[in-house]
């Protein structure tokens, strides 16, 4: 590249052109690097603010304007920084990836800016297809101003000016929409990115006469009271996120600078939703999307902040995986955790409030942190045998805190469980069965057991021997039909009475019905592997409930046909008020003993009339 121009301030030079394949630069920065035109204007004013920062540290007095006026298809950005002479013009503007901010005197600033000026003037393609700059050095202030335009095909001229094109020290930059990015420019536009972009810039920013910069931040303002501040806060979270917020957590972390506010949503969400948050660099918008601002287990909350030390990526939309965003995200974690335990020692009401629709974060980080666990432990509710109760109150109430690990073992127990007096937490919802395992950790002297079918049947009353004695030819029968499905019969007596049999397995003995069935299927070779893995595992159980009026009068039968019969409508009745999902055999099953039935209750013999 020649860097060898005249000083001519009448007529432009030759043409210049860019050390880089211009086109194949814009189609990169809006096809790969930027998610979107609009960072133009954030690469514009991170420009303007740079340039205003370096003048100010070798001139703390020196004005920090930027004005945005859009018009016709055209914008103008007009900012008192420090500025351009001519050979900075050719030895930064011109070559991709060098800045300004590496001049030696500016070097220990280097964390005071937002960008780098060459790349981001250049970003400014996406949207236009010619630049002009016009810029006058603060540093020399003898140097003429210097013009500087470019058009997207790589080429560039530039030319000095006279000293009243630009009187005072700064720069203006000029664009020209290119055909079809028109919208970009508008002022509505404009107005609208200025604000979303710049409203916590440290400097006067302005689109026309209109103000966009709105400090002190939301979260900085001194309010006449706290509920005033509440009030606004959650207008401002209602205004960027769209929703009214539960509360709002102060999140302020000195040694990062990071200063702003978490909103905590009003409704429940996934906890495999990504949280978007919305980060703030030196007062720039950073990035609206940062997903891994947060812990996971923090995932009822939106947070909108500003730092000065989080570090960006290439494209300066979301932040860079470091040991530093490590840090603040653990900083801001235990500033979440802390307002929980605050609530639990202060406000029991709001903190009811709030589990009532987010006690699955809690949840979440209850399991691994025992101190949490401790203080929620009073608040966190669960399912139980007993309605929705905490752990605390439930373990209060029953020496022994059994609980199931699924939804389907809970619904099989809970209204035997309950009738016979035996405590029973649902543990199948997520986190829960961890929670409930954890409990002795925090509540020494707590006996937590897994409830398995032997433990339901030992709680249940025993028949007397001479009633089961002269039921064994009807039990043979009906063991002899369920022994095919897996399942053995016993005969129990228990409440309520309207239940007539219950359907009990664990775990263990579904593995084991799954093995036999794939046995079943498999050729020779594979039905020998997995003969050999059968066990001594437990097998289902159909216990009859003797109390039962309709047991009772099954077990008169003397058609072991219709015995058998009955008995599988007795086991499928059991499956489904288990609500437990059928494999294909039970539903078989159900069919083959319903149509048994309509067929029992329709035969009619020689020797009855029509009604026999």
């Amino acid at each position: 590249m020649d860097s060898q121009t005249s000083q001519s301030s009448q007529a432009p030079q030759s043409p210049h052109t860019f050390q880089v394949d211009l086109r194949g630069l814009v189609d990169l920065l809006s096809h790969h690097l930027y998610s979107s035109p609009k960072v133009y204007l954030r690469e514009l004013l991170q420009n303007a603010v740079d340039a205003i920062t370096a003048r100010r540290a070798e001139q703390p007095d020196a004005p920090a304007t930027v004005r945005l006026h859009a018009e016709g298809g055209a914008l103008r950005v007009e900012d008192s920084g420090v500025g351009l002479t001519e050979a900075d013009v050719h030895s930064l503007l011109a070559t991709i990836g060098r800045s300004s901010k590496r001049d030696d005197g500016l070097e220990s600033a280097r964390s005071d800016f937002l960008g780098q000026f060459g790349i981001g003037l250049l970003a400014c393609f996406v949207v236009a297809e010619r630049i002009r700059v016009v810029s006058r050095s603060a540093r020399t202030p003898d140097a003429a101003p210097v013009e500087w335009t470019a058009a997207d095909d790589g080429s560039y001229t530039v030319r000095t000016l006279p000293a009243e094109a630009r009187p005072e020290p700064g720069t203006t930059v000029h664009l020209v929409a290119r055909a079809g990015a028109g919208e970009w420019l508008t002022e509505e536009r404009v107005r609208s990115l200025a604000r979303d972009f710049g409203s916590l810039l440290p400097y006067d920013l302005r689109v026309g006469d209109e103000a966009v910069t709105d400090l002190p931040a939301p979260w900085d303002r001194a309010y006449p009271s706290p509920a005033t501040r509440r009030v606004a806060l959650a207008r401002h979270c209602h205004d960027l996120f769209g929703f009214t917020p539960l509360d709002a957590i102060d999140l302020k972390v000195p040694l990062a600078g990071i200063r702003g506010v978490a909103y905590v949503l009003p409704t429940a969400v996934s906890p495999a939703q990504r949280a978007s948050h919305r980060v703030h660099l030196k007062g720039m918008l950073l990035t609206e999307r940062a997903e891994q601002l947060l812990p996971d287990w923090a995932f009822f909350v939106r947070c909108v902040l500003d730092t000065d030390s989080l570090r960006p990526t290439a494209s300066r939309e979301s932040l860079y995986e470091d040991e530093t965003l490590a840090a603040v995200r653990e900083a801001l974690g235990e500033r979440i955790r802390s307002w929980l335990t605050g609530l639990a020692a202060g406000d029991p009401e709001r903190l009811s409030a709030f589990l009532s629709v987010h006690h699955l974060g809690v949840k979440s980080l209850a399991r691994h942190d025992a101190d949490m666990l401790r203080t929620m432990l009073p608040w966190l509710p669960f399912e139980t045998t007993d309605g929705r109760l905490s752990l605390e109150e439930f373990a209060q109430r029953h020496p022994v805190v059994h609980f199931t690990r699924t939804v389907e073992e809970y619904r099989q127990v809970a209204p035997i469980a309950s009738a016979q007096g035996v405590g029973v937490v649902n543990g199948g919802y997520t986190y829960d069965s961890e929670l409930v395992e954890a409990l002795p950790s925090v509540r020494p002297g707590t006996v937590v057991s897994e409830l398995d079918a032997d433990t339901v049947t030992a709680h249940l009353d025993a028949v007397d021997p001479g009633e089961e004695l002269a039921l064994s030819a009807f039990l043979a029968a009906a063991r002899a039909k369920l022994d095919p499905m897996g399942c053995d019969v016993v005969l129990r007596a228990f409440h309520p009475l309207s239940v007539p049999a219950l359907h009990l397995d664990d775990r263990a003995a579904r593995h084991e019905q799954a093995r036999a069935e794939a046995e079943e299927q498999a050729d020779d070779l594979w039905a020998g592997i997995l003969g050999s893995l059968r066990g001594s595992a437990p097998r289902a159980r159909l216990v009859l409930n003797h109390l039962n009026p309709l047991v009772r009068r099954i077990g008169s039968l003397a058609d072991p046909e219709l015995i058998g019969t009955a008995t599988e409508s007795l086991y499928g009745q059991a499956l489904l008020m288990a609500q437990r999902p059928l494999r294909p055999s039970d539903s078989a099953l159900l069919n083959r003993s319903f149509i048994g039935l309509l067929e029992w209750a329709t035969h009619t013999d020689p020797g009855r009339d029509d009604r026999g």
